[in-house]
């Protein structure tokens, strides 16, 4: 690179700076190709990835996932999105400590719950250990998403810990895993979870709806979250 080239690059990059953090989320979630980095290459720096989880999860239930009132009415009107039917075949994405899991279970005849942290995954195998329709395990998604056909999807306060082409990536994933009239139900606290978290609920839930190829069946805004349900049809 000249000397041209390095001016116009630090130029650029103090200019980005200058465009608030939140701005610029929704500008590369909306244009993925505009050059907006370091943001869309992962401006929080600290990415969360596994390690993270795990000293997160070293101790019991550190959200107190099983005492929220708040949780459990998020949990209750996840459950109400799904719609009256059962299904066969079930993937949580980041099932934390297993809560939301117990909730699920008997909806499902066989549901798969998986979460980046093995601590996180041996709490939630504890929790619903005397359910044998349900398998925990302990993966990275979306590079190792379970096959298909699958005839649910749910992600509660997980998507937005992804950058956005992770996401992009996820939801091409969950499109082809899901069968003919299978379901993605999605969840997400509305602001920012965490402050290096990359997206918030509000950049995720719009990216699903305007980029799937699912139809978008339902769609709830509540004080602090928001609940949208997408089905495959045809």
């Amino acid at each position: 690179m000249g000397v041209v080239g390095a001016v116009k690059q630090t130029v650029r990059a103090v200019l980005i700076r200058g465009i608030p953090a939140k701005v610029r989320q929704r500008l590369v979630a909306r244009f993925p190709r505009l050059p907006l980095a370091p943001y869309s290459v992962g401006e929080a720096g600290a990415r969360f990835d596994g390690s993270a989880w795990e000293r997160f999860y070293s101790r019991e239930d550190p959200y107190g996932l099983a005492t929220s009132t708040y949780e459990r009415e998020k949990y209750e009107r996840t459950l109400a999105a799904l719609g009256a039917e059962s299904f066969g075949r079930a993937l949580e994405v980041g099932c934390s400590v297993g809560v939301f899991t117990e909730f699920l279970a008997p909806r499902c005849g066989e549901l798969l719950a998986v979460d980046i942290s093995e601590h996180a995954v041996r709490q939630a195998q504890a929790r619903v250990a005397r359910l044998p329709q349900v398998r925990c395990e302990r993966r990275t998604l979306p590079a190792e998403m379970p096959p298909g056909p699958l005839d649910l999807i749910v992600c509660s306060d997980v998507l937005y810990y992804w950058p956005v082409e992770d996401l992009r990536a996820a939801l091409r994933r969950f499109e082809q895993a899901l069968g003919p009239g299978g379901r993605l139900v999605a969840a997400h606290y509305r602001p920012r979870a965490e402050a290096g978290a990359p997206l918030d609920g509000e950049i995720v839930h719009d990216l699903l709806a305007r980029e799937s190829a699912l139809f978008h069946a339902e769609s709830q805004t509540f004080e602090k979250y928001r609940i949208d349900r997408f089905e495959k049809r045809g």
